[in-house]
């Protein structure tokens, strides 16, 4: 079947609105070359297509040759990024601020400089109320190759003031830099291997941490360093698996957009992923009411027209949204509950495929595969785990590699195909040794089913109770909650104990947790 996503133009079109692809039509017709009605056809073309086919394409369209096509692709991609720019220009203040620079160097070269100083003028005072320093650099450089090769009668003092600002703004883009450096790198680590596995991973992103860090991090004021900085701790924190850390520190990157409400407009898409992982870490702290108080907020953002402005930032929310939404039913034991949405988030994901990154649908097969686990449907959940396990970008999120191999492996200790299970067993013992992501938690249940698979039921029950006093204890050691996060091995060995489905136990657990929150609190206001 052909690639959609094959093709950079037929991309770009199939992502185009009615309003937007009619826009680009009253573009183009305002220069009716003989070209420009080539590209119209090759648009109307590519926008009927179902998926890109260039065979199919060719034989709609008699008037382009085989060796044309790509300069009219070509040209075509170049309008259509012009059109859009056209009719975006004021969406974005990164645009608005482009324009303005775009106009300013436009008029320089005219040899109206005094028009473009005063363009600058603005230009330079909007960058710095919304602190776009790098734009700033580029507007004040430009003030500065004027000044300096024209005269132009500025007086001394502004001449001065450009220069310090200059040196000012040098050394905030070199903060900011370092800064999201360290941001970007730490959540390039965790997209690759997941959490720390073991001492030598949380010493090495210790160690680099401490080194990258900035002597005066917490003396810096400015929004963009702020916010870079809560971005590195968060990450920090959560490779490392201290979840008390992780939601300090999306705490405080969600609440300096509610400080800087006009930010949110701005840097919409890095309130988006506060908002996602403070979500996360009320997840992984089973901070229930927390939780759902999130998520409503969110949810209700997720309606503002800054969140529905921009099909970028629309699809995200609504993938985090759902993921948050999936979350809560693996928490609270609502398995069944949780599977009436696979369906529609299965088919969200289909719609959105242009725009969702390989990592995001790895995570949400695990996420469908755990449901189903949960369920007692093996069958399903291992469709989904295979998905994971054939996935070609075996380079994204090893530790979920990792896991789907476990899971996959206790889906068919479950149905007891006792056939591949020796195989299963030693295939997935090798590739978590061989990734490192072997844990104690992982160790004993190996131990367990290779020695137990073959036991009859009424044999297994004292063995289970064995396994379950074994591994009870590492719930709160830090480098083995990753098992236990990623798949609730304690619970699912008590529902064998006690005789009950997995969901009931995790339910039963939420149940409790709520009524002693809920008892300290009463507790509390009686004192």
């Amino acid at each position: 079947m052909p690639n959609r996503s094959a093709d950079a133009l037929f991309q770009l079109i199939k992502s185009l609105h009615k309003a937007e692809k009619r826009h680009f039509k009253l573009y183009i017709k305002r220069s009716s070359a003989k070209e420009d009605l080539k590209i119209v056809e090759l648009f109307d073309s590519l926008d009927k297509l179902a998926d890109y086919d260039e065979k199919l394409l060719l034989k709609k369209l008699p008037s382009i040759q085989k060796p044309q096509l790509n300069n009219v692709k070509t040209h075509l991609y170049k309008q259509l990024l012009a059109s859009l720019r056209d009719l975006k220009s004021a969406d974005t203040l990164e645009l608005q601020l482009s324009e303005q620079l775009d106009n300013a160097r436009i008029l320089y070269h005219k040899g109206l400089k005094h028009q473009a100083l005063r363009i600058l003028e603005r230009s330079r005072e909007l960058a710095k109320a919304n602190g776009k320093f790098n734009f700033l650099a580029q507007v004040i450089s430009l003030e500065k190759k004027i000044e300096t090769l024209h005269i132009t009668r500025t007086i001394q003092e502004k001449t001065e003031r450009l220069t310090q600002e200059a040196l000012e703004i040098s050394a905030h883009i070199d903060r900011v830099t370092k800064l999201s450096n360290l941001a970007l790198l730490l959540y390039g680590w965790y997209t690759k291997n997941g959490h720390a596995r073991n001492e030598q991973d949380e010493s090495g992103i210790r160690k680099y941490f401490k080194e990258q860090l900035p002597s005066d991090a917490f003396e810096l004021t400015d929004f963009y360093e702020r916010l870079y900085l809560f971005q590195s701790y968060t990450w920090y924190a959560f490779i490392r698996q201290d979840f008390l850390m992780y939601y300090r520190y999306a705490q405080k990157w969600v609440d300096l957009f509610d400080e800087n409400e006009d930010m949110k407009k701005v840097e919409i898409g890095h309130y988006i992923k506060g908002m996602h992982n403070l979500l996360n870490a009320h997840f992984d702290l089973r901070n229930f009411q927390q939780f759902e108080s999130v998520l409503s907020a969110f949810e209700a953002f997720a309606e503002t027209p800054i969140a529905q402005q921009h099909d970028n930032f629309r699809i995200h929310t609504s993938i985090y949204i759902n993921s948050a939404k999936l979350n809560w039913h693996l928490m609270t034991g609502t398995f069944k509950d949780g599977l009436k949405l696979v369906d529609r988030i299965a088919a969200n994901l289909e719609e959105y495929s242009l725009y969702v990154d390989p990592h995001r649908i790895v995570v949400f097969n695990y996420k469908f595969a755990t449901l189903y686990f949960g369920s007692g449907d093996y069958n399903t959940c291992i469709d989904y785990l295979q998905r994971i396990i054939y996935d070609t970008s075996a380079d994204l999120r090893i530790d979920l590699q990792s896991y789907a191999r476990l899971m996959h492996m206790l889906a068919h200790y479950e149905l007891g195909n006792d056939e591949i299970i020796e195989s299963l067993i030693k295939s997935v013992y090798r590739f978590m040794a061989k990734m490192k992501n072997l844990t104690v938690v992982e160790e004993e249940m190996f131990r367990f089913i290779r020695h137990n698979f073959g036991v009859s039921v009424r044999r297994m029950k004292p063995e289970l109770e064995k396994f379950l006093n074994k591994i009870k204890h590492l719930e709160k050691s830090r480098f083995e909650t990753r098992a236990f996060a990623y798949l609730d091995i304690i619970s699912w060995v008590e529902s064998k104990v006690y005789e009950k489905p997995m969901s009931e136990i995790i339910h039963a657990k939420y149940m409790a947790q709520r009524r002693r929150r809920y008892a300290g609190k009463e507790e509390r206001r009686e004192n």
